[in-house]
């Protein structure tokens, strides 16, 4: 009879075919040492170390490229550098051609300081005094030596004759204005003087009117100043009656004690107006140390009591500690016996073991072989 694969056993095949791949990778995974201790990706590595020589061959590439482009360059610059020296080269010559040709020594400007034929050739420095040579820089023309110095130097003696005339007026014309700046300053002077005379009369009339009022007005202060001085004693004197009187009749001689009471409390004096106690107060005084005195015995002898009870405390915490003493020892006693007990149980349990050992020893005496250690690690799982 032919098997029929029905979907259902199709699909179960895929399913274990599946399970069993990916048992292989899991296994490939786990019994690989290197990767379980130390950890990684290979995969990833790999395509790490194929990206950087895919990077390394193009940066090598590209740097060929620059190297060819460079020693293209360098040619192109050696042809340019040719090229440019040889035009240099012709355009010198041609230079050199133009200057013989056309830029011949007697053409140029200054040929006449070196022609031979200069002397020959030379015309006179000048025919008059408007010829068109002389010029600034020609140092052909000085002054006084031109042709009409004659009409010059009467033209120059009237213009120093009108200089002095104008000098002269204008001497003149200073004089008159000092001479009328000194009345000036003179009558400004005097007047002056005059407004200085007349101030100093009315200073001195405006002094002894002050005077005048000084004298008075010091003469009304001291009339003033004795009045004052006169009421002044008069009210020292009814004080000083006053104050007599009130000492004469006041708490101060007559010792009346309330005049000790402070105003901070009924138990509180004033030193400087106490006069003693009274005999109310003393009296006072003396039951009331009377009273301490009692206190201070009875204070005794609750000391008394108290030492007495500290030492029967004293007492009773010395037999505690004593009893705590006695039961500290019983209780190492016991603990002693009870690791004593403990030391023989073990010392037994220990012997049972060896025994145990010993037999157990005689009963598994088979070794394993090595097929026995080859179904470890079989399964990822």
């Amino acid at each position: 009879a032919m098997e029929i694969a029905l979907p259902r056993d199709l699909a179960q095949d895929v399913g274990l075919a599946e399970r069993r791949h990916g048992e292989l990778c899991r296994q490939k995974r786990i019994f690989n040492a290197r990767n379980r201790v130390i950890g990684g990706d290979p995969e990833a590595w790999d395509v790490q170390v194929h990206d950087q020589k895919i990077k390394e061959a193009t940066e090598k590439a590209r740097h060929e490229t620059f190297a060819a482009e460079m020693r293209q360059n360098d040619k192109i610059m050696c042809i340019l550098e040719n090229r440019e020296r040889r035009d240099r080269k012709n355009l010198c010559r041609a230079i050199n051609d133009f200057r013989q040709r056309f830029q011949k020594p007697e053409t140029c400007r200054e040929f006449d300081l070196s022609d031979p034929l200069a002397l020959k050739k030379d015309r006179p420095a000048r025919q008059s005094d408007d010829d068109v040579r002389n010029s600034v820089s020609g140092m052909q023309k000085f002054m006084g030596e031109d042709l009409h110095s004659h009409q010059r130097k009467r033209f120059q003696q009237e213009q120093n004759r009108e200089w002095s005339l104008e000098q002269q007026r204008e001497w003149q014309n200073a004089r008159a204005d000092h001479r009328f700046a000194e009345a000036l300053h003179t009558q400004t002077r005097l007047q002056l003087d005059h407004t200085a005379r007349h101030l100093q009369t009315l200073e001195g009339s405006t002094r002894k009117a002050v005077c005048a009022a000084v004298k008075e007005f010091n003469r009304n202060q001291a009339l003033e100043s004795a009045a004052r001085r006169k009421w002044e004693k008069k009210q020292e004197q009814e004080a000083n009656l006053t104050e007599i009187s009130s000492l004469l009749r006041g708490d101060l001689l007559s010792e009346n004690p309330q005049q000790a009471a402070s105003s901070f409390g009924p138990h509180r004096v004033v030193p400087d107006r106490w006069k003693g106690m009274s005999q109310d107060q003393l009296e006072q005084t003396r039951l009331v140390q009377k009273q301490q005195g009692q206190e201070k015995n009875q204070k005794k002898r609750l000391q008394e009591e108290e030492r007495q009870r500290d030492m029967d405390w004293d007492r009773q915490r010395i037999q505690k500690a004593r009893a705590t003493l006695l039961f500290e020892r019983q209780q190492q006693r016991q603990l002693r016996e009870l690791r004593r007990a403990l030391d023989n149980t073990n010392h037994i349990l220990a012997q049972e073991q060896h025994l145990r050992k010993n037999y157990m020893k005689e009963v598994y005496t088979n070794n394993p072989t090595g097929d026995y250690f080859s179904q470890f690690n079989t399964s990822s799982r």
